[in-house]
């Protein structure tokens, strides 16, 4: 028997909320990149951070819009090993993308490759979160539709990794982290769509929302905590704190230049008696 599935049991509140939470890490990766850029001698430690950001972000954006995943006349529930595995897999493919094109630029090529290794693992985080599933029933997906999922993860992960490193004032960040988290956040739900639960028996249950928001907040809390240290950090840094975040000061180095390239400076002026 085919279940009803809903993808909105609170509404707008979860999809409204995960695009949030997309744009927020983006932000935030984007931001960490520009620095990155700015600081070679820096320039691991605020890809990492960076990386992190995109990947909690993301991680953060696909479990809460699915608290709003329901499977009338079934309970849901999730497997903590595989979900805590998602989180994981999120963090360690967006950092390879990050590294890729930091390191080695914004080549086509290299933003192919790093853009496409990106967004395949962006699927497989989206499709090993719902692996975790556990509910009366087993899930079956449309292979066309997961196919599209795929491709537009692709998609969102290559233009992110464009923008972290070709995209450096901060109005042009905000916009384009907009950008981004409605990508990621349609990828989510367009393999959302492919989606159908077959129920296994009968059963009288329906779905204990109590239980199932409870175990995912707390699965929340710990990415929820990164992003707001991730948030101080760029929020304080000397650069955003002293105004010099759209420009001056040391200009982001070339790449694979251990050094940043400085400002030209005046001449001294010589000195004269009278």
């Amino acid at each position: 028997m085919t279940a009803t599935v809903s993808n909105f049991y609170y509404g707008a509140v979860t999809p409204v909320a995960a695009y949030l939470m997309a744009c927020l890490g983006a932000g935030l990766g984007l931001r960490c990149t520009t620095r990155s850029l700015r600081r070679p001698h820096r320039r691991a430690g605020w890809l990492a951070l960076g990386a992190i950001s995109i990947g909690c972000g993301i991680w953060t954006m696909h479990f809460i819009a699915m608290i709003g995943f329901s499977v009338q006349g079934a309970l849901v529930s999730y497997d903590t090993t595989k979900t805590i595995l998602s989180l994981a897999v999120a963090i360690a493919v967006v950092a390879m993308g990050v590294f890729l094109v930091g390191y080695r630029g914004s080549s086509p090529v290299n933003l192919g490759v790093a853009g496409t290794v990106t967004g395949l693992g962006v699927a497989a985080m989206h499709y090993l979160g719902m692996a975790a599933i556990h509910t009366d029933g087993g899930l079956h997906y449309d292979t066309q539709t997961v196919a599209l999922s795929v491709v537009i993860a692709v998609a969102a992960a290559t233009a992110a990794l464009w923008a972290a490193v070709s995209i450096h004032s901060l109005w042009s960040s905000l916009g384009a982290s907009l950008v981004m988290g409605l990508a990621v956040t349609g990828m989510h739900y367009t393999g959302m769509a492919a989606v159908s639960v077959h129920l296994s028996g009968q059963t009288a249950s329906s779905q204990s929302s109590s239980s199932l928001v409870s175990f995912l907040l707390v699965m929340l809390a710990g990415p929820l905590i990164v992003l707001l240290i991730a948030a101080v950090i760029v929020m304080f840094d000397p650069d955003m704190m002293l105004g010099d975040d759209e420009g001056g000061g040391a200009t982001a180095a070339p790449y694979g230049s251990g050094f940043p390239v400085q400002q030209p400076t005046s001449p001294p002026q010589p000195y004269t008696t009278r």
